[in-house]
């Protein structure tokens, strides 16, 4: 298995540029938020249902999600379950306007994308999911490995 070094060089190699790093900066929480959003807006079966309106789909995949990243690295699972339940708060916000919460994610899904790729074209490289889908999952730990550096925070 990877180390968590191992994934945050390679994913680091092509996010190089200044403008392609501002530009996951701006557009990976969105992304990461769109998801939990589509998730969130997905019907829950029988019983689940009746519960909790937090037991959903969002929850269920943000807790898999920190399973994963706290095999790789216990102190960036701690910032991101912080960064999880922000943005699931944000969720159940959006999930109160007047208009479906899907349609609002799927806009931030599709603008923040978007951004992704303009970055990627700037970079001249090919965002890294292209060749493992396991890098969907590794730039909110980018993002929170490079603030953890800029803290002074081990990871």
């Amino acid at each position: 298995m990877r180390t968590v070094g191992d994934w945050l060089g390679e994913y680091g190699a092509s996010h190089q540029n200044g403008t392609n790093k501002l530009l996951h900066w701006l557009c990976v929480p969105p992304i990461v938020l769109s998801v939990l959003g589509l998730l969130w807006s997905l019907p829950v079966p029988g019983l689940l249902a009746a519960g909790s309106p937090w037991l959903n789909w969002a929850t269920f995949t943000a807790a898999a999600a920190l399973v994963y990243y706290l095999v790789l690295s216990p102190p960036l699972a701690g910032g991101l379950l912080i960064a999880f339940a922000v943005l699931l708060l944000i969720v159940s916000g959006l999930a109160r306007l007047a208009w479906p919460l899907w349609l609002t994610s799927m806009i931030i899904f599709g603008a923040a994308w978007i951004g992704q790729f303009v970055g990627h074209a700037i970079e001249g490289k090919r965002p890294s999911f292209f060749k493992d889908v396991q890098f969907l999952l590794i730039g909110p730990l980018w993002l929170l490995a490079a603030a953890y550096r800029r803290l002074g925070v081990s990871y």
